[in-house]
């Protein structure tokens, strides 16, 4: 287990800064959402935490299932592998070539190593053991997509990252070589293997410094990875917004889409789904096979941390959307996927009607 400080990193500057400028979604110093989030209500969202929600915490040890190198050894016959190893850092097998999503190994997600949100169960492979990786994608710079120790041990394996534009910034401030980087910004591709990932718009935020002054300094996007035979698409962090639609129609449809679920509320609606948006984003975008990310790992909010999975059930039975739950270490292949196995305990949660999460629109 990875246990000491993460720090927050380095800016873009130079020649790098100019490539940030030249985007078209980077506006007066700062990187901006195609559709504006509404005011995040600073001293309401305090007063929220302050007060602390209820069994926000596992009381028993989660059911994990633990991993070894061998047991990725055999290539998945329908070209398509998903492993959900907590929180969204994920590894995909697609059409023969291996993706790790936003890998976050450290015990906490926070610039110390003493304090700030703790695992809920340790990964369920260790780092040293995961198979030989063709390419790491991160969503965006913050501490639990982007982890500073987990990149300085992928480093030195020559593994490529490919990363939102800035982000490319605080990956060389840690060591990475600039010849194992590539940004990129909404819409723009590059080639891994036989799979072509692309950098999809998402309505979110950025910064890694405690008191803002990085806030949106650096681009966050989601990616789809579309092979010869297979496609799957990650939301990344996001609210709700129409980019759903375009994502699906340009890039869809697709077999699985992981899609964050968790660390939502009412005050902060426009940077996370919630679970009934992000059903019907899943549906906007074409998303085949609906995997949950971004939950029943960290604490990061005020609901129960079981209730994302909960309601769920009840959004994807009412539009009809195809679902699987993996528990942490689980592989899932979405041409076949598994009945939903409830592995979480029962513990009290609010429905959409007495918690609704609902995304601003202009």
């Amino acid at each position: 287990m990875i246990t000491t400080c993460a720090s927050v990193g380095a800016l873009p500057e130079g020649d790098q800064l100019l490539l940030t400028r030249q985007s078209p979604n980077y506006r007066e110093g700062r990187f901006v959402n195609s559709m504006p989030v509404s005011d995040p209500q600073f001293f309401k969202t305090l007063k929220e935490w302050v007060k602390g929600g209820e069994h926000t915490n596992p009381e028993q040890p989660l059911p994990v299932v633990q991993r070894t190198k061998s047991d990725f050894d055999t290539t998945p016959a329908s070209g398509l592998r998903i492993t959900w190893l907590g929180h969204s850092t994920t590894l995909v097998e697609i059409d023969g070539v291996r993706l790790l999503l936003d890998p976050v190994w450290s015990c906490r997600t926070s610039p110390f190593s003493w304090a700030g949100p703790q695992r809920f169960f340790a990964p369920p492979i260790p780092l040293a053991d995961l198979p030989e990786i063709d390419g790491v994608l991160i969503s965006h710079d913050h501490y639990d997509h982007l982890d500073r120790e987990t990149v300085e041990q992928l480093a030195p394996r020559g593994v490529r990252f490919t990363v939102p534009l800035g982000v490319g910034a605080r990956l060389k401030g840690w060591g990475v070589p600039p010849s194992q980087i590539v940004e990129l910004d909404w819409w723009q591709s590059t080639t891994i293997g036989s799979v072509t990932v692309t950098a999809t718009p998402a309505r979110h935020f950025s910064g890694r410094s405690l008191v803002m002054a990085d806030r949106d300094k650096t681009l966050w996007a989601g990616f789809a990875m579309v092979g010869p035979n297979r496609r799957v698409y990650y939301s990344g962090d996001t609210g709700m917004f129409d980019g759903f639609r375009e994502i699906g129609q340009r890039l869809g449809p697709f077999d699985a889409t992981l899609i964050e679920v968790g660390a939502y509320h009412q005050l902060w609606a426009d940077v996370h789904l919630g679970p009934e948006q992000a059903v019907k984003a899943v549906t906007m975008a074409r998303g085949g096979l609906m995997i949950p990310v971004h939950w029943a790992t960290f604490d990061l909010a005020l609901h129960s941390w079981i209730e994302p999975a909960e309601r769920l059930l009840v959004a994807a039975r009412e539009a009809t959307v195809s679902l699987s739950i993996p528990q942490p270490g689980q592989s899932i292949d979405p041409t076949a996927p598994l009945p939903i196995n409830r592995w979480w305990p029962e513990l009290p949660w609010q429905t959409a009607e007495e918690h609704p999460v609902v995304s601003s629109r202009p």
